[in-house]
């Protein structure tokens, strides 16, 4: 059997390649959208991928299973209770694929999403009897299970939801020996929970002692935990999970259509017909030079999330980024099924070194003068953009906190009238905040410098 497990950071996402030497088949699972990868292992090891699974329609990204099987005809698997637009093969309980020496099947384990299943991995050359390994989509994490409360726009509650995930642990994951291997679909970062570990695989036994959602308790108290506290959820996973289920352009087809170069005046049109301007590049570039009315996501950070966050997707996107990520910037957001970038200012900021007309800065403030500045009748509006359990571990004195995730519609409660200073943990967030404040009209808005990693440095104070 060959095994690999993939992982791309920014979504924090893990997917599989499972292959079998003898047929020289192969099956993907939970694949990404941009697939060029998988097709690259299966040729270095002589596979042919036949099959692509998706453990539930995710919501926070859109998956690669209509890439593969235009590229490589493969066949489609999905729970039983799935409802696609696409031709796929429905799997149930006990449901199996077998590849030479290698068996996959399946187990119903909705909770997270009504349709979710994981699969049971055998490696029959070794042992025919027992599952080398379980992938357990969004059902299972290390340290975590699948928060029960995306699904409420589409007709289900968290209860409901909750209750059908501690039945899917109880009665179908945790009866396997100790010694399966967990790999699940993300690990620490993404929202689909609240404790996910940084860890990518674990053992069902090390779970069962250290996973809090594991512990002894009644389905009542189980629901209560897991749907306690969850992170905010952006709202374009409502629309990710359904476009997992439809028929839609590939990536490659939504690619070519985009990367149009723009000029300034391109652009700027573009900006005024009610394009999203979108500046990609790092924080202190955007602080020290940007287009009047852009929106910062850096390329940096957890970019796609962000931006499924505060962009709108019904509007187009133009993209203003370093000469050479254009590609990289539309690509990101093609993962999250953001299809409407319209094209990119050609040459980048370069162009426009002899416009300032058409730029704007954004003041900073260092933390000493933020210090100096706590307590006083005249001080400006401290505006702190990160959670509320960062918040509650450590904040300044007369800050506000109003986490990133929400605040497009908490702008009423931002004063006008007052010089406003954002700031968060290190600079991403809080460039993020500035720039829509900005773009939003608020015209007497900096940034504290390095957030409250530079405060922290300053803690004789």
């Amino acid at each position: 059997m060959i095994f690999k497990q993939f992982y791309l950071n920014c979504l924090a996402h893990a997917s599989y390649l499972i292959g079998d030497e003898k047929t020289h088949e192969a099956a993907i699972v939970d694949p990404k959208r941009d697939v060029q990868e998988y097709l690259d292992e299966a040729d270095r090891h002589g596979l042919t991928i036949r099959h692509v699974f998706l453990t539930h329609l995710h919501a926070d990204f859109i998956a690669g299973h209509l890439e593969l099987r235009d590229r490589t005809g493969a066949r489609i698997y999905l729970g039983a209770r799935a409802q696609a637009e696409y031709a796929f093969t429905p799997m149930a309980t006990g449901s199996t694929l077998e590849l030479g020496d290698v068996r996959l099947q399946a187990l119903e384990t909705p909770g997270h999403t009504p349709e979710s299943i994981s699969i049971l991995v055998y490696d029959l050359a070794t042992d025919p009897t027992k599952a080398h390994a379980v992938l357990t989509g969004d059902t299972l994490f290390i340290g975590d299970v699948g928060r029960p409360d995306l699904r409420a726009s589409l007709g289900w509650s968290a209860t409901d939801l909750g209750q059908l995930l501690y039945h899917s642990i109880h009665e179908q994951l945790l009866p396997l020996p100790d010694a399966t291997l967990v790999y699940p679909a993300h690990g620490a970062g993404s929202l689909c929970g609240k404790k996910i570990s940084k860890e990518t695989v674990s053992t069902l036994g090390e779970q069962r002692k250290t996973n809090y959602a594991l512990q002894p308790m009644s389905e009542a108290d189980f629901i209560a935990i897991v749907t306690a506290d969850q992170p905010d959820a952006p709202s374009y996973f409502s629309y990710d999970a359904v476009l997992n289920s439809k028929e839609r352009p590939t990536l490659e087809r939504v690619l070519e259509n985009e990367l149009r170069p723009l000029s300034p005046e391109a652009l700027i049109a573009a900006m005024k017909s009610g394009a999203q301007a979108l500046d990609v590049r790092d924080a202190s570039e955007f602080a020290a030079g940007h287009v009047a009315g852009s929106i910062n996501i850096g390329l940096g950070g957890q970019y796609a999330t962000w931006a499924g966050t505060l962009l709108a997707r019904e509007r187009p996107i133009v993209i203003i980024a370093s000469p050479g990520r254009e590609a990289e910037a539309a690509l990101r957001l093609g993962r999250i099924g953001f299809d409407n970038v319209t094209g990119y200012l050609d040459g980048g900021m370069l162009t426009l070194r002899d416009r300032d007309d058409l730029l704007a800065v954004t003041p900073q403030a260092s933390a000493d003068a933020v210090h100096g500045w706590v307590g006083a009748a005249d001080a400006p509006y401290l505006l702190d953009v990160r959670t509320p359990s960062e918040w509650q571990q450590q904040h300044i004195e007369g800050s506000v906190n109003i986490p990133l995730s929400r605040l497009a519609s908490h702008l009423d409660e931002v004063p006008r009238n007052r010089e406003i200073v954002v700031f968060c943990a290190a600079g991403y967030r809080s460039s993020m905040a500035s720039s829509l404040l900005l773009r939003e009209g608020f015209s007497r808005v900096a940034e504290m410098t390095g957030g409250m990693s530079a405060w922290a440095v300053g803690s004789r104070w």
